[in-house]
């Protein structure tokens, strides 16, 4: 069981502050270190400091220090779950290997999350592989959204997540909350192992559902055959699951017999959670914490909206070496810490009457709360409108983050009125998507005009034939 906690919570009022004990990585360590198949970090002496050859013992010191300073040796300690004499798995260390750059992206992202994931695992007595679940299933990608409608970086569908206490409603989805998700993740296939007896299939069971595990395993038994993961008749992408994850976790095990190498991940807790009792722009709270919108995204991604007005869930995640700054820039900071409230129009209000009333153009409303360009009528939903109408135009441009969850109906394509200043790549950063698929998605697609409507989330008719998962 690990000696400290994964996350160290910092009891802000937005007025009193307890500042948390927590080591600021860049006096820990030296964070862009690659590992090579030497595995010496920085940090260590130098050659001239130590003799190898001469200490039989520093070699074992070396190894400590590692497991200390660097997650993935502490992680690959934990590595529990049997190989598979599977062709599969050597088919997707394959695909992995011949992709550095894809592997090298998605580890970066894996850098904010996984001490806290791999602390979960471990208090729990879980094989560390666990860890590495969020790879197969988004890629550490905490926008990744499914055609079925999954979301977060443990991709739960809007069912699921309800019964494991993710709440979901217009501001605010808790199956994109790192911690929420890691935790119901982790009950979820704690439960699951609790049922078959082997992560094996509780790893199939979490992919395409306890009761497919359950009639798979009936249908053996009728026949005579055993009843364990490799002898199943699943869903291909379930046939795929655990030999995906044991390819990753080969590949992390010896990334040098790959030809690859990972880039270290400190085994210090990334971020830390500030308690809000007052509601607060995304945006300035990006901006007190020194960081960027898609950093402060990146740790906050269930939040729907540029402010953040949910009573009911009140931490926010913020780098650890940034609660200092945050502390201090907030202390000063003499302005109102929201630009935005909630409306609620009556169900059949038009929406050329009340945009006015906001400073805001129809278009400008229409994009700040996620609505097509199509209809006039307000259908009772709850919208958000500036405080300040003289300077609403002014602060409209903001990044939507998850703005294709705000359409009702999932089957329809979401279309946006390009506006000055607007280009591809902010597009792009908008809606979650690359410029390629905004390419593929609208044709010919060199140069976009203002009015123009981009599509920047195709059908789901379209969806289904593109890449299923990242």
């Amino acid at each position: 069981m690990p000696l400290i906690r994964p996350i160290f919570f910092a009891l802000l009022t937005f007025g009193a502050l307890a500042l948390p004990a927590f080591v600021h990585a860049e006096e820990t360590l030296a964070l862009n270190t690659v590992l090579d198949d030497t595995l010496v970090p920085e940090f260590l002496p130098s050659a001239q400091d130590v003799r190898i050859e001469l200490i039989p013992d520093a070699y074992l010191n070396h190894e400590a220090n590692l497991a200390e300073h660097d997650l993935w040796p502490r992680i690959r300690s934990g590595f529990a779950m049997r190989d598979l004499d599977s062709k599969l798995v050597a088919r997707h260390e394959k695909w992995y290997a011949s992709r550095p750059d894809y592997l090298a992206r998605m580890t970066d992202r894996a850098r904010r999350y996984l001490f806290y994931i791999t602390e979960e695992v471990e208090r729990r007595g879980m094989p560390s592989e666990i860890a590495l679940l969020p790879m197969i299933e988004s890629a550490f990608n905490p926008g990744a959204y499914s055609t079925s409608r999954a979301s977060g970086i443990w991709q739960f569908i809007p069912s699921t997540g309800k019964i494991f206490g993710m709440e979901q409603n217009w501001w605010y989805d808790g199956r994109r909350d790192v911690i929420s998700a890691t935790n119901g993740a982790l009950d979820y296939l704690q439960k699951l192992h609790d049922m078959f007896g082997d992560w094996e299939l509780a790893l199939a069971a979490y992919n395409c559902g306890e009761g497919a595990v359950q009639r798979a395993q009936a249908r053996n038994r009728k026949r005579g055959l055993p009843v364990n993961y490799t002898s199943l008749k699943l869903p291909n992408e379930t046939r795929n699951y655990v030999p995906k994850l044991l390819a990753v976790k080969n590949i992390i095990a010896n990334p040098a017999g790959f030809g690859l190498k990972l880039s270290d991940i400190p085994n210090v807790p990334y971020f830390a959670a500030v308690a809000t009792t007052r509601h607060i722009d995304v945006k300035l709270a990006a901006q007190l914490a020194d960081i960027s919108i898609e950093e402060f995204i990146a740790l906050n991604p269930a939040h729907n909206r540029p402010v953040i007005l949910q009573d009911n869930t009140d931490l926010i995640l913020l780098p650890a070496d940034k609660m200092e700054t945050f502390r201090a820039n907030l202390e000063s900071y003499d302005k109102p810490l929201v630009t935005w409230q909630s409306y609620q129009p009556k169900k059949g209000e038009r929406l050329d009457k009340l945009a006015p009333r906001f400073g805001l153009s129809v278009e400008n409303l229409k994009s700040v709360n996620g609505l097509t360009a199509r209809g006039n009528i307000s259908t009772g939903q709850t919208l958000l409108v500036p405080i300040n109408a003289e300077e609403a135009e002014a602060e409209t441009e903001f990044e939507t983050f998850n703005m294709h969850l705000a359409a009702d109906d999932q089957s329809r394509s979401i279309k946006h009125k390009v506006r000055r200043g607007d280009t591809l790549g902010s597009l792009a950063r908008r809606y979650h998507v690359s410029i390629a698929k905004l390419k593929q998605w609208n044709g010919p697609l060199k140069i976009i005009r203002i009015g123009q409507a981009i599509r920047v989330r195709p059908p789901e008719q379209i969806q289904r034939s593109l890449a299923q998962r990242i």
